[in-house]
């Protein structure tokens, strides 16, 4: 006996259909299964033959083989667990589908799920971008654990089946138990919470750097002594940023559901993602990849971001790959055999000293760091990297009067100053629709020049820096769209002398920073 049936397999954050192909014939009992599967997938027999027995189905002894086609391509995940069971069930005879059931022969039923041993169908990474994919292959339904119905359910115009076990399944599918398709709840909306700017005292320049950063999504660049407030500032900066879009929202949540980074009960994920890792972390887990490739965090960061604090602790070979997804807003994995591409469009925020003991250019506490040695110290972040970031700036010692407990409120508020970063967003909304860009950040040469373009005035000035600084073209065109986003910010249509002036202050002449 054989049957087919249908499941998915994720290739980056993309489900691409794939046939479970069950083939039961007499011989001596095996169970083989087919089709480049990794240890996960070849584990899958002792689940499904316990699952088998235990909801009370008699396990065939006959020669079984399984093949997951196509079979050019490597199969990850346990989630092929309850289309094989369901192929060999179908096999045995265990199931005799009706005549409104046979979608599942011709593929217009889809199977995700893995198995326990007592036949509980349990969730599974990747549910969204899988049943994404298989909705564009004309899959009408799909069964999926329950665990995953919420999430299965934002793909629009799906028939989602929400299933407990393997014999609620077989009920199901034999016409004695029919379940109940999942129905679309409202999601609620719980805003993130984040610290207030409000908490730092002083370091006004610093915070509108942190502004400006959020309103076009720039890189930022924070250097200064110890304890001065750049690490705060960095995790604060998130709660700046504009809300999600819809479209947003489900690229976020398709990055984690793969990564296995989907909480419990979340569905979809509504707040901007705020990535920390630490500086000790390899280069694939920052820009993704292993044996069985994964999202990194700058994936994780998409939409987001990503805080590199220390910036120059990190190993050299781990931020000089970040150059290329910065560029691109993407980052491609090769194998021999196969390319995954992961999102990864996130504002790179990053923190540093500026020498190894922090205290180079500080006027109360002197640098014991030798020349060599600060420049040992800084020659660990490249060029390339640095030339990437839109926003330099320093933070200096905060006096006395500025964090006493009798100085007046700080002003500059996390809410105070998302006025400006919310004025700059619909701004950019409206400049750019129907363009494949929503940011300032993101503009090519060919937009920088039609959208950026100062007045007289802010040309002549940009002509003089460029002169005076050698500026390479990639920081030419940054210049004119951190001039635009301050523009924005300012609610100003017209680029102005000031804008390119506030501009050049975060831009660091290469002997500033070496």
């Amino acid at each position: 006996m054989f049957a087919r049936v249908l499941t998915s397999s994720i290739y980056g954050i993309s489900g691409e259909p794939t046939w479970a192909e069950v083939d039961a014939e007499g011989g001596l009992p095996a169970f083989n299964v087919v089709g480049l599967g990794s240890q996960s997938v070849r584990e899958a027999r002792e689940r499904i033959r316990s699952a088998v027995e235990n909801c009370g189905f008699e396990f065939p002894t006959k020669r079984i083989t399984v093949n997951l086609t196509p079979a050019n391509r490597k199969k990850d995940g346990s989630h092929y667990d309850l289309p094989i069971a369901v192929g060999l069930l179908l096999c045995s005879e265990a199931i005799s589908l009706p005549e409104d059931q046979n979608g599942v022969l011709t593929g217009q039923t889809a199977f995700l799920g893995e198995l326990g041993l007592d036949g509980r169908i349990c969730p599974v990474e990747g549910v969204l971008p899988m049943v994404s994919g298989l909705k564009k292959d004309g899959v009408t339904a799909v069964i999926v654990p329950e665990g995953n119905a919420a999430e299965a359910l934002l793909v629009k115009d799906l028939t989602v089946i929400p299933a407990r076990d393997l014999r609620q399944v077989a009920d199901h599918l034999s016409g004695f138990d029919r379940i109940d398709p999942a129905v679309q709840t409202e999601l609620p909306y719980k805003d993130a919470v984040y610290p207030d700017l409000a908490d730092i005292r002083g370091q006004e320049e610093a915070k509108r750097a942190a502004q400006l950063a959020a309103a076009g999504m720039h890189g930022l660049l924070m250097a200064g002594p110890p304890g001065v407030g750049k690490s705060m500032i960095g995790r604060r900066i998130a709660g700046l940023l504009p809300p999600l879009t819809y479209d947003e929202k489900l690229e976020v949540t398709e990055v984690y559901s793969v990564a296995g980074e989907l909480k419990a009960g979340t569905s979809l994920i509504q707040t901007r993602p705020f990535r920390a890792p630490h500086h000790s972390i390899s280069r694939a887990a920052l820009v993704g990849g292993g044996s069985i490739p994964r999202p990194g965090e700058i994936s994780l960061a998409h939409h987001g971001v990503l805080f590199l604090d220390e910036l120059p602790e990190f190993a050299s070979g781990t931020l000089d790959a970040l150059r290329q997804p910065l560029e691109d807003g993407a980052v491609q994995i090769n194998r021999v055999n196969f390319k995954i591409r992961y999102p990864a469009r996130f504002m790179l925020v990053a923190a540093m000293n500026p020498c190894r003991c922090g205290y180079w250019g500080d006027p109360v506490k002197p640098c014991t760091c030798t020349q060599s040695e600060r420049q040992k110290y800084l020659g660990r972040i490249s060029g390339p990297l640095l030339d990437r970031i839109d926003i330099h700036t320093m933070l200096s010692r905060v006096v006395f009067d500025d964090i006493s407990a009798d100085s007046a409120p700080c002003k500059s508020s996390t809410a105070e100053l998302k006025k400006g970063v919310q004025t700059a967003a619909t701004m950019q909304q409206e400049r750019y629709e129907g363009l494949p860009v929503k940011y300032n950040s993101q503009l090519g040469a060919r937009l920088t020049e039609k959208y950026c373009m100062p007045d007289k005035a802010g040309k002549k000035l940009i002509g003089s820096a460029f002169k005076k600084w050698d500026l390479s073209a990639r920081a030419y065109h940054r210049l004119l769209r951190l001039s635009r986003t301050i523009a924005d910010v300012d609610g100003s249509q017209v680029i102005k002398e000031e804008h390119v002036l506030e501009a050049l202050r975060y831009r660091f002449p290469e002997d500033k920073f070496r």
